[in-house]
């Protein structure tokens, strides 16, 4: 892909059509596996989303890789916890964009301690986490939508 340009930007409602269209890939969706009940419902991702994008606890943010967007991230809260969450378009696997993008999030998103779940199959998340500093803490199991079935997930934690 030659010289790329990874920058972060606040998410816009109009992106939000986007980050939908990305959650259709059926590969992307097994991987990422706790996903929606119904991924093509596009009015209740709309709806969902945007009012995330209201929600002052939820740092959401637009992946560009030069002038193309490439995928979201987001800080939530859980409960007690704070969490990550990141989609990368498939077309940006590979590339180092999910790692530079969690990379440069961090850098003001100082939120700690901060953790991350990953279907235990994920590969590419997995390291993703570890290359950006987190840390695996344990495993829990839930239910994948994607999937239709129970899976194990490990947990990862961030705390500096």
């Amino acid at each position: 892909m030659g010289n790329i340009k990874i920058r972060l930007t606040p998410t816009e409602k109009n992106e939000l059509e986007t980050f939908f269209q990305f959650q259709l890939d059926e590969e992307a969706r097994f991987l990422a596996a706790f996903t929606a009940r119904d991924s093509t419902d596009k009015n209740a991702y709309i709806e969902k989303y945007a009012k995330h994008l209201a929600n002052p606890t939820i740092n959401m943010q637009t992946i560009w890789v030069n002038d193309i967007i490439a995928g979201s991230l987001a800080k939530f809260v859980l409960g007690n916890e704070t969490e990550i969450t990141y989609w990368i378009d498939r077309k940006f696997w590979g590339q180092g964009v999910a790692k530079t993008a969690l990379n440069d999030f961090l850098k003001f998103e100082k939120t700690r301690p901060i953790f991350g779940r990953v279907a235990f199959d994920n590969y590419g998340s997995q390291k993703v986490l570890e290359y950006c500093g987190f840390i695996k803490i344990g495993q829990d199991k839930g239910f994948a939508n994607a999937r239709q079935v129970e899976i194990e997930e490990f947990i990862y934690k961030l705390s500096n």
